[in-house]
Order: structure tokens, then C-alpha cells, then sequence
């Protein structure tokens, strides 16, 4: 058959240990006998960051800005062990928070979900999406630990000459300190990539924080979503018949739960890191979430959700059988070539990435699959597969 064709190159980001011998296999198995891939190319390997002063991370994620659709493997963030594992010159930042930081994005992630592997939560009948803003708060905070009595204080002084000054608290002996920042323009571009991804899959948008107790800071992020959505949405998502909805963590929590998914649910930095997992655990497991990194001018980097599998990778290079679970690592894949369809006008690029994806899941339904998932599923006579297996069976499977 004649492969088909691309007009412009997807940015692919390389990356490190058993996800990039992965990213290979998928590549030769699964797409490259079927597309004409056209990439630009960035090796995000540690090796390579090192080398290259992680100036390839920035350069990719400009390329990404530059071209609209990127595709990344999951990549190391380096800690001491790293550093002398790798002989690296620094402990360079984590790829994801510099490539987020660049784009301006917000990650949305969401399950992969098949019969076979039912939620924990019963009543879950669609995916959830969790929408992660990826930046600020506690991951950009600085700390302080007090070892006397004194005062905390909070102050800003503005380029004007103005001073604004708080007291945070009278220390009667030892503590610690912990001072947090967002933006306007984070946060709006947050609530921005939210609303249009809502839009995008006519989803209805749940958004969730604690402004009763953080009456400033919680509620700016309150008061932004508002403005956005009734000034650039509201119409929209009326027409579409989809809704925003806005309420407290707590209560949204306990909404969630009860409800049977099929919306996004928005959630400021901590609270979306701590909450995805918490769904990608409860849907079956981290292997099987999808994440893709949208920012509000519309360019949008896809990525398995989970790291690097280190374990297997070690295994690996002993010689040993591996059964790693390629699902989402696919799946970034199929979402980049479809949205590079869908931007481009190639509705057989798009066709195919909805192929791929078909038969990802035929195979599973099948019962044929990788060993973290064999334990879950249910109804079927599961069979664990090593990673080449599992590729070579979805190949089978796919059907133009």
C-alpha cells in the first residue's frame, strides 16, 4: 500500500531508557510501514540534555511553538543518584516544567479505558479528564526553616515605591515557611487552554478551589475563570450544549466520585498532580493514561502520562524479557498524528491514528496484553504478552 502522506513535520522529543527502546519499536512497527513520517527531530535523552546544556529541551519546545503538534517520550529528571549514574555536569530541571513553562500549557490527562478493566469506582461509566495548571503554587515556592522566635512577615514592594506588608505569623520557637506565587496571566491562560479543550471535545468543564478558606489567592483564579468564560465562552459552550461548572475541592471531590465521568475536571497545580494519579489508579493503572499539553494559542505536545519505567529498563540491558506496557507511549503517538491531520486537512492521517487506536484495543479485548494489566481484567481469558508481542499483535490488528 501507498503510505500516506505529511505536509508538516511533527516535532518528535526523544527520551530516555525502556520508553525510548519503546519509542523505536512503536515507530518501526506500528507507524513507519504505514505513514510517510515527517519529524523534526530532538534527542531529550540525558545524555543529550547534558551535552548540550539542555538547550535541546528549549529548542524543542520552540519547534513545538513553531509547528503546533509535538510528540514526547517520557524523559529522566535527573536527582544525586542521577547525576553520578549519568556523570552529568548539572542536575538539570525536569524537560516537562521547562517545555510547559515555554508553550504556556496546561496538561490535560485522561484513562484509557476497555471493557475488560472496569474502575474502582463503580459508577464510572466515561473517562475523566483531569486538567493540571502546570504552573506556580508550591512547585514554585520558596521555604524557610525558623529555629527561634520571631516574626513572619509577607511583603511586596511595588516598582512604584509601594510597600504592601502582612504578618504571616509570631513564631514562639522553631517552624517553617513556605511562600507561594501565581500570575494573571498563568492563570488566564490556564482558564484559556481549559475552555477551548471543553470545546474541543464537547465536554463539560468542572473547575474546582478553596476560595472560602483562601479568600486572594484562590479566589483570583475564581474571579479569572469567570471573566474568560463569560467573555469568550459562554455562547459557545451554550451552543454546544455543554456546561462550566465551579465548586469548592472538597466538594468536588465528593462529586466526582458519585458521578459517572465524562467531563473535565480542572484543578490548580498540586491538586491536579495529586488527583491524577489518584484517577489513573482508580481506572486501572498509570500506563494507561494519556496526557497532551495544550496551550492557549492552540500548540499541543502529547505524552504518555508516566515516567521512564527504570526497572525494566535495567532489565533490559541484562538481556532479560520485558513486558512493558507501550499503551500510552502509543497513544501519545495517535493523538499527535490526528491533531497534525486535523490542522493539516489529511483525513487519512486522521483515519489512521483512529486505526492505530482500534486496534490497541481490539488486541486488549482480545485478552492480550502486558502483565501489569493481566491482574485487572475481567471477563476475558488474559494473556501476558512481552512488549514486542504486544506491539506485533496491535500490528495484526490494523486495519486501513
Amino acid at each position: 500500500m501507498e503510505k500516506i502522506k505529511m505536509t508538516t513535520p511533527l516535532v518528535e522529543m526523544d527520551g530516555d531508557e525502556m520508553t525510548r527502546i519503546l519509542w523505536q519499536m512503536i515507530k518501526d512497527e506500528l507507524i513507519l510501514p504505514f505513514v510517510d513520517l515527517k519529524t523534526e527531530y530532538y534527542d531529550l535523552g540525558l545524555p543529550n540534555r547534558d551535552r548540550t546544556n539542555d538547550q535541546v529541551t528549549v529548542d524543542s519546545a520552540r519547534a513545538a511553538c513553531k509547528y503546533g503538534v509535538a510528540v514526547k517520550c517520557a524523559t529522566i529528571t535527573p536527582n544525586a543518584q542521577r547525576m553520578d549514574e549519568y556523570h552529568l555536569h548539572h542536575m538539570w530541571k525536569s524537560p516537562n516544567g521547562t517545555i510547559r513553562s515555554i508553550m504556556d500549557g496546561t496538561v490535560f490527562r485522561a484513562p484509557i479505558t476497555i471493557p475488560s478493566i472496569r474502575p474502582v469506582v463503580r459508577n464510572w461509566e466515561k473517562p475523566i479528564t483531569i486538567a493540571r495548571h502546570a504552573y506556580g503554587d508550591v512547585y514554585k515556592s520558596v521555604e524557610l526553616k525558623v529555629d527561634e522566635p520571631g516574626t513572619a512577615r509577607l511583603v511586596f514592594e511595588g516598582r512604584s515605591g509601594r510597600r504592601q506588608e502582612v504578618e504571616i505569623h509570631e513564631f514562639e520557637g522553631s517552624g517553617v515557611l513556605q511562600g507561594m506565587h501565581n500570575t494573571d496571566k498563568s492563570i488566564r491562560s490556564f482558564a484559556h487552554s481549559c475552555f477551548k479543550f471543553a470545546v474541543d471535545t464537547r465536554q463539560d468543564l468542572w473547575f474546582a478551589t478553596k476560595d472560602t478558606i483562601s479568600k486572594t489567592y484562590d479566589a483570583r483564579f475564581r474571579e479569572i475563570f469567570e471573566e474568560v468564560y463569560e467573555q469568550d465562552y459562554k455562547e459557545q459552550f451554550a451552543r454546544l450544549g455543554i456546561e462550566y461548572f465551579y465548586t469548592l475541592i472538597d466538594d468536588a471531590v465528593a462529586r466526582v466520585v458519585r458521578s459517572k465521568g465524562g467531563f473535565i475536571w480542572a484543578c490548580k497545580n498540586y491538586d491536579g498532580d495529586v488527583m491524577s494519579d489518584m484517577l489513573s489508579t482508580a481506572f486501572g493503572s498509570l500506563a494507561m493514561m494519556t496526557s497532551v499539553l495544550v496551550s492557549p494559542d492552540g500548540n499541543y505536545e502529547f505524552e504518555a502520562a508516566h515516567g521512564t519505567v527504570t526497572r525494566h529498563y535495567y532489565r533490559y540491558l541484562k538481556g532479560e524479557e520485558t513486558s512493558t506496557n507501550p499503551m500510552a507511549t502509543i497513544f501519545a503517538w495517535s493523538g499527535a498524528l490526528r491533531k497534525r491531520g486535523e490542522l493539516d486537512g489529511l483525513p487519512a492521517l486522521v483515519h489512521f491514528a483512529d486505526r492505530l487506536e482500534a486496534a490497541c484495543l481490539d488486541t486488549l479485548n482480545a485478552g492480550i496484553a502486558t502483565k501489569d494489566l493481566v491482574g485487572l481484567m475481567e471477563g476475558v481469558e488474559p494473556r501476558a504478552v512481552n512488549s514486542a508481542g504486544f506491539i506485533a499483535a496491535i500490528r495484526e490488528r490494523i486495519v486501513l
